[in-house]
C-alpha cells in the first residue's frame, strides 16, 4: 500500500491481511523498534476517539508524534493544506495522518506528498479506519463476512462511516442494507433500503449512526424520542434482534436518540470493543505503510506473528 484513502481501493486479500495484522497485534502487543519515526496528526475537525487512538497507536510503535493544530498554525496565515504537509513532510514526518471538513482532499494531495498519508475523515467522503475496527469487531465475532447480513442505519446521506463501511463490506461478501428516514437516504449507494423493523429482525450486525447534524444544510429540530421511536433502536426493537445478533455504533452515541441509553453497554453491544480495536487498527495500518516502504516500525512483529500473511 503507498497511502490509506478509500475502502474501495483495497482488495478483500488486503483488508484480510490488515484485519488479521490488527487481530495479531492486539493479541501479542508487537514491540516497537527503538529508533523514532515522526508521524503528523493534522485533525481540522473536532475528534476524540480517532485522534487520541492514533496517538496512542503511534506512541505504542515507539513513534514521535507531531500534534498540529489549526489554530496555532501558518492556516491561520492563508497556508494551503498542500503546503502545510510539503512543510510535515520536509521536516521530517514519516508519515501523516489527516481529517478535513472537505471530501476527497487526501487524493488531491497524494501526487505531491512522497510519504504515506491515511484518511482520518473527509467531510462525507470516507472514514476507511473507522471502518477497519467496524470490520475487525465483527471478524473477532463472527470469523467471516460472506453470507452475514449487515444493516446500517441511521443519517446515512451525511455519513462517511456509512460509505466506508458499505463499500467494505460489499467486497468481502457480506449482505448490506440501509435503513434511513427519507430524506437522509443516499441514492448513490447500490444498496437496497429497509425499514428499521425489517433490518433489525434480519441481520447479523445492527450498525447505527449518529445524526450528522453539522454536516446538515440546515438545522432540522426533532424530538429525540420522537426519533428513536421511529428510527432508533428501542428496547422493544433489540428483543426482535437474532439471538446471535450484535449492536455496533462507530460513536459519538447520542444515548436515547439513535439508540435507548440502556442498549449501549447491554450484552450485544460491541460499542467499546470497537473503541478498543481502534488502537490496534492503527497500529496495524501504520506499520504496513511503512514497511511496505521498506521501514520495519516494529522489528519484533514478523518474528512473533503467528498469522500466515
Amino acid at each position: 500500500m503507498e497511502h490509506f484513502l478509500s475502502m474501495k481501493n483495497l482488495s478483500e486479500h488486503e483488508i484480510i491481511k490488515l484485519l488479521k495484522r490488527a487481530d495479531q497485534v492486539e493479541r501479542t502487543k508487537i514491540v516497537s523498534r527503538e529508533t523514532p519515526l515522526f508521524v503528523a496528526n493534522l485533525f481540522f475537525e473536532p475528534s476524540t476517539r480517532t485522534k487520541m487512538s492514533f496517538t496512542v497507536a503511534e506512541r505504542r510503535l515507539g513513534m514521535e508524534v507531531l500534534d498540529f493544530s489549526q489554530e496555532s498554525s501558518s492556516v491561520q496565515k492563508g497556508e494551503s493544506l498542500y503546503d502545510t504537509a510539503k512543510t510535515l513532510e520536509a521536516i521530517g514526518a514519516s508519515i501523516l495522518v489527516i481529517r478535513h471538513p472537505m471530501e476527497n482532499v487526501l487524493e488531491q494531495l497524494k501526487n505531491g506528498i512522497t510519504v504515506p498519508l491515511i484518511n482520518a475523515g473527509d467531510g462525507k467522503g470516507e472514514h476507511p479506519t473507522q471502518s477497519m475496527l467496524d470490520l475487525l469487531t465483527i471478524y473477532q465475532e463472527f470469523h467471516r463476512f460472506n453470507g452475514l447480513k449487515v444493516a446500517i442505519i441511521g443519517d446515512i446521506k451525511h455519513s462517511r462511516v456509512a460509505r466506508s463501511n458499505a463499500y467494505a463490506l460489499q467486497t468481502l461478501g457480506a449482505e448490506v442494507c440501509l435503513s434511513a428516514q427519507e430524506s437522509w437516504q443516499d441514492e448513490s449507494l447500490p444498496f437496497s433500503y429497509v425499514s428499521m423493523d425489517e433490518a433489525v429482525e434480519m441481520c447479523d450486525v445492527v450498525m447505527l449512526l449518529r445524526i450528522q447534524h453539522e454536516r446538515h444544510d440546515s438545522i432540522q429540530s426533532r424530538n429525540s424520542d420522537d426519533y428513536l421511536t421511529s428510527y432508533g433502536l428501542t428496547i422493544e426493537r433489540e428483543s426482535r434482534m437474532k439471538n446471535h445478533a450484535i449492536i455496533l455504533h462507530p460513536a459519538p452515541v447520542n444515548r436515547g436518540v439513535e439508540i435507548d441509553d440502556s442498549l449501549v453497554e447491554c450484552e450485544r453491544s460491541r460499542i467499546f470493543k470497537q473503541m478498543r480495536n481502534g488502537v490496534a487498527v492503527r497500529m496495524a495500518i501504520i506499520s504496513q505503510l511503512l514497511e511496505d516502504r521498506g521501514t520495519h516500525v516494529a522489528d519484533n512483529f514478523n518474528k512473533r506473528s503467528a498469522i500466515s500473511r
